[in-house]
């Protein structure tokens, strides 16, 4: 992390669409302090968790601080409902619960116009303007490891690596560890 404060900022990467999905590849041996506070601030706890977030310059600034640790890109519609529907959790109070019932949904996020699973695969597709009620109301997402897949952690994803913005090629992934 030292080292990576002291060289030289490449430019500032663009998102080029709205909604990021970002996995948790790295473990926790040798890891800065900092590095570990932005992960868990990303609600990034532990490996092959995945969250949904909104993409902007803010957020890229951040990603490039973790780099090493995590791999993301821009799901399809397809994918986020896949992870939803499959690994969905809501957090209740202080209690997770399988997304079964539409009626936790109603609770919990009626007052925006959120009824349903399809509600949520929706808001969170589009992100929408209650994206921010819906991601927080989801908990991470806990996926599983993929078989023969994130060999060179380290490298980036260009170079035959896994770390680093894999863009639409998250999908591929997404499908393994679902």
């Amino acid at each position: 992390m030292k080292h990576r404060g002291k060289r030289k900022r490449r430019a500032l990467l663009s998102a080029e669409s709205k909604l990021l999905f970002i996995i948790r590849i790295g473990g926790k041996n040798y890891m800065h302090t900092k590095t570990g506070k932005i992960l868990y601030s990303l609600r990034l706890r532990r490996i092959f968790n995945g969250v949904f977030l909104k993409a902007n310059d803010r957020i890229m600034e951040i990603l490039q601080m973790v780099e090493p640790y995590i791999t993301y890109g821009y799901p399809n519609l397809k994918s986020v409902k896949d992870l939803i529907y499959k690994k969905g959790v809501a957090k209740i109070g202080k209690q997770s619960a399988p997304l079964t019932d539409n009626n936790i949904i109603e609770q919990e996020l009626g007052k925006y116009g959120i009824v349903c699973i399809e509600d949520i695969v929706n808001e969170v597709a589009t992100v929408g303007p209650h994206f921010k009620e819906v991601s927080h109301f989801l908990c991470p997402l806990t996926l599983n490891g993929p078989e023969k897949e994130l060999r060179g952690r380290k490298k980036l994803f260009e170079h035959g690596g896994d770390a680093r913005n894999r863009k639409e090629h998250i999908n591929e992934l997404i499908s393994k560890m679902n």
